[in-house]
């Protein structure tokens, strides 16, 4: 009796739902979920990380694909070649690590800003100006940012940490 990870795909915005019917009926669920600091605060703040997927831990040949592909909001467990396809404990384990870490540095846009790095002020008074990252406000979701003035002048703004977009880099 194998347990392997399955990925299933489900109906847009039902992920969660499809999560709780998959774990009423015995069976492990990995539904990946991150932390988000949207600028409208009416707007959700956890968001699937993988959105239409999440995992179920199980053993196919015993239970059967249909049981999976029937649920409410279920589409279908994803497969190859007609073969369901076994997602390796190894991704799942690296995946868990992700969310962790993302949700741990506070969510998603905390993720890989670091002190020092460039910014776009997306939103608000400051909208259209460039700035650098300086640090995180502990206990909010605000963040202080270096913005450049006239005559290479920096002065420190605190914002709303769902105002800033990481400025690529060419």
């Amino acid at each position: 009796m194998p347990l392997f990870w399955y990925a299933l795909n489900s109906h847009p915005n039902k992920e969660d739902f499809l999560s709780r019917q998959v774990e009423s009926n015995g069976f492990e669920v990995f539904f990946p979920r991150i932390r988000v600091n949207p600028v409208n605060p009416r707007a959700r703040k956890i968001r699937a990380y993988f959105p239409g997927y999440l995992f179920v831990h199980a053993d196919i040949e015993e239970v059967g694909i249909s049981v999976f592909n029937w649920m409410p909001y279920s589409k279908r467990i994803i497969s190859f070649g007609g073969e369901p396809s076994i997602v390796p404990d190894a991704l799942i384990q690296a995946i868990m690590k992700k969310i962790d870490k993302i949700n741990h540095a506070g969510g998603e846009i905390f993720d890989d800003l670091n002190h020092g790095d460039d910014v776009s002020i997306t939103y608000g008074p400051f909208e259209g100006y460039k700035a650098i990252f300086d640090s995180r406000i502990d206990g909010a979701e605000r963040v202080r940012v270096l913005l450049k003035m006239l005559s290479d002048h920096y002065v420190p703004v605190e914002l709303d940490v769902g105002y800033l977009e990481k400025t690529k880099k060419k």
